[in-house]
């Protein structure tokens, strides 16, 4: 199907979410709808189980709506799509690789030329920290440097929807600033649409576009908050605008909490 003039790159459509377990229903994502277009960095933020990552499979494909519909450049997501390309919380590496091969994997089966991949892969190594180790395999690394070689996979084959769940939770802080910065980065050189879940309210502001707070399960988005920072942020992390932006973020998370303990009493109450 042909991509619809200034359609946007994500669209979710009062997209739920319940599972139904011994004949009783439990809802996991309210009725969420939102448009997300290329080249946005957005970010989901909420309490931990709210439901944020269930949202993030559900746009991957891997999972699918009790109600309502996504799509990803005008056509319905039925199933996970080449366009798509998601980082776990938990490292995905290939075992019987190793590191180098990890990210050329990606590149081989789009039929990318060796000496272009073998730059590409280059490139890569030294922007994730793993240039000495581009001959080991992933059980000779330590957990963060798994993650980092899950995302430098991911990153090699440029997908125009990248989704990321919390994955930097397992890097140092220095690390773990340093890959934030790279994914922004990211975007602003190759257009690419980054949906991007965590829970820490200065990550969401240090990378996002536009941060999205949902409240606790079933998630339902609370407040949207558009981060007006410029586009290298490394600078400005103690900076008052920054620290307002933050507050916003960390105020509208409270009143969300607030706000569904506030139902859940009223429901006791009714």
């Amino acid at each position: 199907m042909e991509q619809r003039v200034n359609s946007p790159r994500l669209n979710l459509s009062a997209v739920s979410l319940s599972y139904v377990r011994d004949g009783a229903s439990f809802p996991v994502v309210g009725s969420v709808s939102m448009r997300l277009n290329a080249g946005e960095f957005v970010v989901f933020v909420g309490p931990s189980g709210c439901g944020k990552s269930s949202l993030l499979r559900m746009i991957a494909g891997l999972e699918q709506p009790s109600a309502g519909h996504i799509e990803h450049d005008g056509c319905a997501i039925s199933g996970p799509g080449a366009g798509r390309a998601l980082v776990f919380q938990s490292y995905a590496n290939l075992p019987w690789l190793r590191v180098d091969e990890n990210i050329a994997f990606g590149l081989s089966l789009r039929g990318i030329p060796k000496a272009a991949s073998r730059r590409h892969v280059d490139e890569l190594l030294v922007a994730v920290g793993l240039q000495d180790h581009a001959k080991s395999y992933p059980n000779e690394l330590s957990g963060g440097m798994q993650q980092r070689l899950a995302i430098a996979r991911t990153l090699a084959i440029e997908p125009p929807v990248l989704l990321m769940d919390e994955p930097f939770g397992a890097l140092d802080p220095l690390t773990r600033r340093s890959m934030q910065r790279l994914v922004r980065q990211v975007v602003s050189d190759r257009g690419t649409t980054v949906v991007f879940v965590t829970h820490d309210t200065e990550e969401a502001v240090f990378v996002g576009d536009r941060v999205f707070v949902f409240s606790p399960r079933p998630a339902r988005v609370v407040s949207e908050v558009e981060i007006l920072l410029p586009e290298r942020r490394g600078d400005l992390v103690e900076s008052v605008s920054f620290r307002e932006f933050e507050h916003v973020v960390r105020t509208a998370l409270r009143a969300g909490l607030h706000e569904t303990a506030n139902e859940k009493h009223a429901g006791v109450d009714a």
